[in-house]
């Protein structure tokens, strides 16, 4: 199955606002990771801090090491080709306004120096359950949920609660994951796999909520 395409309006968007923002990058490191962020403010938000009315998760603060694997991996395919990743592909043009591996380190440097803001907790679930299911995810991710660059993990205590369920789901229905050669999402697909429901997805979500920034 070829996968779905943005629509033309969408694309005309994204590439107005590419098309804006590769005039004149200034060369200093800082300055042209700041400029380049300019591209993602209109999902994400100014300050990183994301948006429900467009399903863009609070990316500020996440390592640099995570923005630049998940950037990668919209560029190449590895994520946001799935005909059924809406989000994904918004996601994927977007990445590829990013034209080397050069600025794509600077851009995610710029990402990992935002403040963090996870917003506020948006999903119903039981804490307690989803702590005792959280200590599966602990192995990963830490029990405090800071993450493992080591690992592939990603710090989940930054994460939305309603984005920790939209990718549980995605990787349980093989949304994300789909490419044979990504090992941590391999790992992530069966971990998801194992969550029973939406139910539990709430519940770990909500116990994830909890942990302290």
């Amino acid at each position: 199955m070829v996968p779905a395409r943005p629509s033309l309006v969408m694309m005309a968007l994204l590439g107005s606002a590419a098309s804006g923002c590769a005039a004149e990058l200034p060369t200093e490191a800082s300055a042209r990771g700041e400029v380049l962020f300019k591209n993602c403010v209109q999902c994400h938000g100014d300050s990183g801090e994301g948006s429900t009315l467009m399903n863009a998760p609070a990316i500020a603060g996440l390592p640099q090491w995570y923005v630049e694997a998940q950037v990668t991996h919209f560029q190449t395919g590895w994520r946001g080709a799935h005909a059924d990743d809406v989000e994904g592909l918004k996601m994927r043009p977007m990445s590829r306004t990013l034209k080397s591996a050069a600025d794509v380190s600077l851009v995610s440097a710029h990402v990992s120096k935002l403040a963090v803001n996870r917003g506020e907790a948006s999903l119903v679930g039981d804490v307690a359950k989803g702590q005792s299911a959280y200590a599966t995810c602990s192995v990963c991710h830490g029990a405090d949920g800071t993450g493992n660059e080591a690992m592939k993990a990603p710090p989940l205590r930054q994460l939305n609660d309603w984005y920790i369920v939209a990718q549980l789901r995605k990787f349980k229905t093989g949304v994300r994951a789909y490419e044979p050669a990504d090992a941590s999402g391999a790992t992530m697909k069966a971990m998801a796999g194992a969550v029973p429901d939406e139910a539990a997805m709430r519940d770990l979500a909500a116990y994830i909520h909890t942990l302290p920034l």
